[in-house]
């Protein structure tokens, strides 16, 4: 089957996403303790984590919008402490600034480079990282993500509307990921081909049934398979 297009996850796929968000709580934590100390006293990190995973739990409506959860979540710590109007914007931006300070994989922006020149490259998350704000974007032709298409992967329509946007059949899309249920199971039911990074080399869970077309530990394995001969590369 031939390869016209790629798209691929963003979080620990190009780069390990929890450094990044622990950060974020840190730098979020800081700016409470200095202008609004209450809030910060009532709701440390841990206790705001487990408020944001209960909007998260009651509001399935926002499961694809992480960003309306934390706007949510950040209203509602406010509230409990009798504070109407909170800064919502200004908070945000403190949490997305250390979001988006992300470290690469040594393997994914070589990739990236090789992919974009080969191909074209859609990026496609369920998360709020800003490719901007990185200074990727400009290796991808499209950006979808699950708030803007209004469902989040494993949903098939998420992966559907990435075909769309790149005008190729799903079957010639090869879907790269990290997370063997969101990426792959998604991507396999939306008839994409699945390439699965599998950075720590664990064996397939035989519970999401057939595995990967491609199992590799990382970018540039996947540049490698895609720059083989013509005869070899197809599926």
């Amino acid at each position: 089957m031939q390869i016209l297009a790629i798209t691929i996850d963003l979080d620990d796929t190009l780069w390990p996403v929890m450094p990044a968000l622990q950060r974020a709580d840190r730098d979020l934590d800081d700016y409470l303790r200095l202008h609004y100390p209450q809030v910060a006293e009532t709701w440390p990190i841990p206790a705001l984590r487990e408020l944001r995973a209960l909007v998260a739990a009651e509001r399935l409506d926002l499961a694809h919008d992480f960003t309306a959860q934390r706007y949510i979540t950040m209203q509602r710590a406010f509230d409990a402490c009798g504070i109407s109007e909170a800064p919502l914007d200004a908070l945000f931006e403190v949490f997305a600034t250390a979001r988006n300070a992300v470290e690469l994989y040594p393997d994914a922006l070589p990739a990236l480079e090789r992919l974009r020149a080969a191909l074209p490259v859609a990026s496609l998350t369920n998360g709020n990282a800003d490719l901007e704000r990185i200074g990727l974007h400009l290796h991808f032709a499209h950006r979808i993500c699950a708030r803007d298409v209004g469902v989040a992967k494993p949903d098939a329509r998420i992966f559907l509307a990435a075909a769309e946007k790149l005008g190729i059949a799903p079957e010639n899309i090869l879907h790269v990921g990290d997370d063997p249920e969101l990426d792959v199971v998604g991507a396999r039911e939306a008839g994409m081909r699945t390439a699965w990074i599998n950075r720590a080399g664990h064996p397939w869970p035989g519970t999401l049934g057939i595995a990967p077309d491609l199992d590799l530990r990382d970018l540039a394995a996947l540049v490698a398979w895609l720059e083989k001969p013509l005869p070899a590369a197809g599926l």
